[in-house]
């Protein structure tokens, strides 16, 4: 019979409510969880439940193999950095493993890779995906990048924040790439769904009365975004099939003037009519939307689409269900 083992202990740096809830699903699975914060009254409840209060960001580090760090942005991330060191004095930093789930962009989370490295700190960055209602449960779904040793090694300790996790490759940044085009689809959508809801209330359309239909609407959408996700890496952009752009600019036109005539903001709508009508002017009226995301990541100076990154991890191989911990 197999020796069943103690869960390792975890250090949860940034006690926000993402922070607590991640505290939290760790002391739930029974991880020795240490915690910090800059203000210490966030840590009362997790302190209740069994956390242990590290004196400062240096001994957070040093208290476990993993030390999370969820904060307001990377900014901060290098401030705790910094004390950090300032509490080392000449002795450097304690060789853990930062698990970076602060939400930043991919620049400047490559840029905090390569400070922890040269600090002799392992580095993994993660996007979480969820509310923090939802860790600790199987509605979690966390992004991560960095080396695939590195996450192979804790993927363990870093399930018990319940859901799935996927690794995504090898670059630091990439979980952020990820992190900021999801919420992009997100708060526009949400944007655009208050701004229809705006519309139709100076019509006098309750917003429970348009609900139904525009759930019927979202769920097109859904249905359609694989086989629009193929055409654009596949490069096919004919509008023979569906609707051009010229005919989606009309659209959006007339919609302007709808929200014109009802009096509300229809600054949204006109950007979006304003891309449409630039990619016509460019001789892409009979092209399919599809041709947008080509158009809008072209390089401007060039007036070239960037390089396809084709998700591949830096060994080459595609992320797959073993980088999944279910």
């Amino acid at each position: 019979m197999g020796q069943e083992t103690s869960p390792p202990p975890v250090t949860v740096i940034g006690l926000g409510p993402m922070g607590r809830a991640l505290a939290a699903a760790f002391l739930a699975a029974g991880h020795p969880t240490t915690v910090w914060n800059r203000t210490a009254g966030k840590a009362g409840e997790l302190i209740a439940g069994g956390a242990t209060w590290a004196d400062g960001p240096l001994a957070a580090l040093g208290a476990s193999d993993v030390a999370i760090v969820c904060v307001i942005d990377a900014d901060a991330v290098d401030v705790i950095l910094d004390r950090a060191l300032t509490e080392s004095g000449r002795h450097g930093l304690p060789a853990t493993t930062l698990v970076n789930l602060t939400s930043e962009g991919p620049r400047r989370t490559r840029e905090l890779a390569t400070r922890a490295e040269r600090l002799g700190v392992a580095y993994l960055d993660g996007s979480i995906m969820t509310p923090a209602a939802a860790i600790g449960t199987e509605a979690t779904r966390i992004l991560y990048s960095g080396p695939a040793d590195l996450f192979g090694r804790h993927r363990e300790t870093l399930a018990a924040l319940g859901g799935t996790a996927v690794h995504l490759g090898a670059d630091p940044g990439r979980a952020a790439s990820f992190d900021v085009a999801l919420l992009n689809l997100f708060w526009s959508s949400i944007t655009g769904l208050m701004h229809s809801f705006a519309l139709a209330a100076r019509q006098h359309v309750p917003a429970t009365a348009l609900a139904p239909h525009a759930q019927q609407m979202a769920q097109l959408v859904a249905d359609l975004l694989p086989g629009l996700a193929s055409e654009i890496d596949a490069g096919g952009f004919s509008g023979e099939a569906s609707s051009s752009l010229t005919s989606i600019a009309a659209s959006l036109d007339h919609i302007v003037h709808a929200l014109e005539e009802a009096e509300v903001p229809s600054a949204v709508t006109r950007a979006a009519k304003e891309v449409v009508d630039a990619a016509v002017s460019a001789g892409h009226g009979a092209d399919s939307p599809t041709r947008l995301a080509e158009f809008l990541g072209r390089d401007r100076a060039g007036g070239r689409p960037p390089a396809q990154d084709t998700g591949r991890t830096a060994v080459g191989q595609a992320p797959s269900a073993g980088d999944r911990v279910p």
